[in-house]
């Protein structure tokens, strides 16, 4: 097998690393700062693949993934991975003794809500800083000893940087899982052992512009006559105007199926856009690191 470049979220020790190892083990694994550089070196040919987070099930989706991939880029999903997500916080071990008196605590937008809890009621008004991922506050964190500052994130990433940890599983709700995208260049599922049985497309839909009446009635009943069972419906801005968005729909069926393929062709003939972003199976890691 061809060894192949898979960027991720980085630095390395942040959760999405640690999910792109589960299922790239032999690869080069290449750390990007951002999702839109992630997505850009996909596109630009500098990786073969990229694996950037998509949602999570305590704070909803990812809009910067879905909006570049609606906006900005021509790429495939050919696979996604669910991770479990445990969440701790983690001090320099300088300051392990008084950590309680922490002046900011970083981390990823979405971490931070998903303690938010737990944030206010221990530390009321304690700043909150947003980092490109949990790993970058922690290797932030890591290199500012002589500041008394925490960052949220995971085992990993406390080992990768030298982290104390001082408070373990602070996330909100214990059913914490995310979602991740792996999208190539190229419309062609990852068929690897360990994969569910049902295979998924997602497709982003616009509405015809004459902004008719009952238009996404319409394109709700294009899945539900063919029996097309839909695990997902959210809207984003087109960035067009206000009231103005598209659809991102998942499909639990391959868009190579007749009944998805008329389903596209009908959605087409009402005037709809269809960008399919291709079909894939989903793998849930088992990396003990990633959960603890």
């Amino acid at each position: 097998m061809t060894t192949k470049r898979i960027a991720f979220l980085g630095p390395e020790a942040s959760f999405t690393h640690l999910a792109t190892k589960s299922l790239f083990q032999e690869d080069v694994l290449v750390p990007i700062r951002t999702i839109p550089e992630c997505i850009e070196a996909v596109a630009n040919g500098e990786v073969d693949i990229a694996v950037v987070p998509l949602e999570n099930a305590l704070e909803g989706t990812v809009p910067l993934t879905i909006d570049y991939l609606f906006h900005e880029a021509e790429l495939f999903v050919t696979a996604e991975l669910i991770s479990p997500i445990e969440q701790h916080l983690m001090v320099h071990p300088s300051n392990e003794e008084r950590w309680e008196e922490m002046t900011t605590v970083y981390s990823h937008p979405h971490a931070l809500a998903q303690c938010h809890k737990y944030l206010y009621y221990r530390f009321g008004k304690v700043p909150l800083e947003q980092s490109s991922s949990t790993a970058a506050a922690a290797k932030y964190v890591s290199e500012n000893e002589d500041l008394c500052i925490a960052a949220i994130g995971n085992t990993s990433a406390a080992t990768e940087y030298g982290l104390k940890i001082v408070e373990h599983n602070i996330h909100d709700f214990h059913f914490n899982h995310t979602r991740f995208f792996v999208i190539s260049k190229k419309n062609d599922c990852i068929v690897r052992d360990g994969h569910t049985d049902q295979v998924k497309t997602t497709v982003m839909i616009t509405l015809p512009k004459d902004d008719r009446s009952g238009a996404l009635h319409q394109v709700l009943s294009v899945f539900a006559w063919r029996q097309l069972n839909l695990s997902k419906i959210e809207s984003r801005p087109l960035k067009t105007g206000l009231g103005q968005y598209f659809f991102i729909i998942d499909v639990l069926e391959d868009e190579k199926k007749p009944m998805m393929i008329g389903a596209i062709e009908e959605l087409k003939s009402l005037g709809c856009g269809v960008k399919s972003l291709g079909s894939y199976y989903t793998y849930e890691t088992k990396n003990e690191a990633i959960r603890s």
